[in-house]
């Protein structure tokens, strides 16, 4: 599966963007999708994530995304998607969307280096 990530933009601060992760190759579905981001300097750190269809379909979000983002799927444009609500500055960085860790979800599952395919960056820039 390719995958190809876009909806980033420049947003003022309590904005919203919508992210979206399209899938070619292969259905979505079946892979365990996540969003990560990366400012430079830094290592890229987990946002959200949604587990394959197989595995539940369960969401998991990082303790700062809780309440404001949300990851979907839709399976008719075999796309996942990060709706973004109240943004904040520090949520400037280069996201990415990545897919295929490890069927098993553990705290590995929260490390970038476990997902082994990955779409191109999108910027998010928030304004103060």
């Amino acid at each position: 599966v390719q995958l190809q990530a876009s909806g980033g933009g420049l947003v003022q601060a309590r904005g919203s963007l919508r992210l979206s992760c399209v899938a070619s190759g292969r259905t979505i579905k079946d892979y365990t999708v996540g969003w990560f981001r990366q400012v430079p300097g830094k290592e890229r750190e987990f946002v959200a994530a949604i587990r394959r269809s197989g595995s539940g379909g369960t969401t998991h979000y990082t303790d700062p995304a809780k309440g404001r983002f949300t990851i979907s799927i839709d399976n008719a444009k075999n796309t996942v998607y990060l709706q973004m609500n109240s943004l904040k500055p520090d949520d400037t960085a280069l996201h990415y969307c990545a897919a295929d860790p490890p069927p098993a979800w553990c705290s590995g599952s929260y490390y970038y280096p476990m997902y082994e395919i990955w779409g191109q960056g999108t910027l998010v820039t928030v304004s103060s």
